[in-house]
């Protein structure tokens, strides 16, 4: 039997087509991957937001598949230095453990995070814990079956020795198709979400939210992507507040991808609101 998805991924098919490839988040973007004949893989990433600086990464990955070790190590432009080890499948099957440091040198401030995740066909659960606030913990599950998933989620502050939120979801996915019902914030924010892959071109989906504590009108999203060529594709989408965005995403040449995006406010087109960006991807 499959291991079903983790609780934070029960409603990714509509996500991913919401949020993911929309390119006007940022002004600029960049990111550059490559390869090391060591092994080491790096990554350089810039990102020019519409307001404020410009931020940037570097990261560095090495993973050994022998023995199911994976460190990885990161730069910022906000001079953080971060740390994580995964071992997978190393202790028992199916158990992955990360260990996650991070060190401030301006501030001279450390933070340490310490998770856990293990996978069993039908079942897959997952414990993040903070060690340096609260300690504070997550814990999720699910449970699925023939397409069937249901999970919960729990946080604790052994400090205060108070449950921190709570979290129920619930969802079905075939290849064509997925649909999803949550209900997160201490359940008070009930959305539901449904995917559909029309045919090999064609995606669409949509997704509503209400907030218990905001009043009683539903917030609401919908989304298509559609597969140009084998080397590029479009999307577009539009909220109930009149907000619309559209994305065009191409492989230039192999390794090189152009992504541009725009969104626009229908509802005021006088105003100053609208956004557009950039993004290019180098991969060697």
């Amino acid at each position: 039997m499959a291991v079903p998805v983790p609780f934070s991924d029960i409603s990714k098919p509509v996500n991913d087509l919401l949020n993911k490839d929309f390119y006007h988040t940022a002004a600029a973007a960049l990111e550059v991957k490559s390869k090391a004949p060591n092994g080491v893989n790096f990554t350089a990433k810039g990102r020019s937001a519409h307001e404020g600086p410009i931020t940037g990464s570097l990261e560095g990955k090495y993973a050994d598949k022998a023995s199911g070790l994976t460190l990885t190590q990161t730069w910022t432009t906000a001079n953080s230095l971060d740390t994580k080890i995964e071992l997978e499948d190393n202790l028992t099957k199916g158990l992955k453990a990360e260990i996650l440091t991070n060190y401030l040198p301006a501030k001279q401030s450390y933070g340490g995070k310490l998770n856990l995740y293990y996978k069993q066909p039908s079942v897959n659960t997952r414990l993040f814990t903070d060690l340096f606030k609260g300690p504070i913990a997550t814990f999720d599950a699910t449970v699925g079956h023939e397409g069937w998933v249901v999970g919960a989620e729990g946080g604790y502050d052994v400090g205060k020795a108070a449950i921190t939120r709570y979290a129920l979801a619930a969802g079905y996915s075939q290849p064509t198709y997925a649909a999803s019902i949550t209900a997160t914030n201490n359940l008070s924010i009930f959305s539901a979400a449904y995917y559909h892959k029309v045919n090999t071109e064609v995606e669409a989906g949509a997704k509503g939210t209400w907030d218990s504590n905001v009043g009683s009108n539903v917030t609401m999203e919908v989304a298509t992507k559609y597969k140009l060529d084998p080397s590029s594709f479009a999307k577009a989408k539009i909220n109930d507040k009149g907000i619309a965005a559209l994305a065009y995403n191409v492989r230039l040449s192999t390794g090189v991808t152009l992504g541009v995006g725009a969104s626009v406010d229908t509802q005021n087109f006088k105003e100053s609101a609208h956004k557009v960006g950039a993004s290019f991807t180098f991969e060697g």
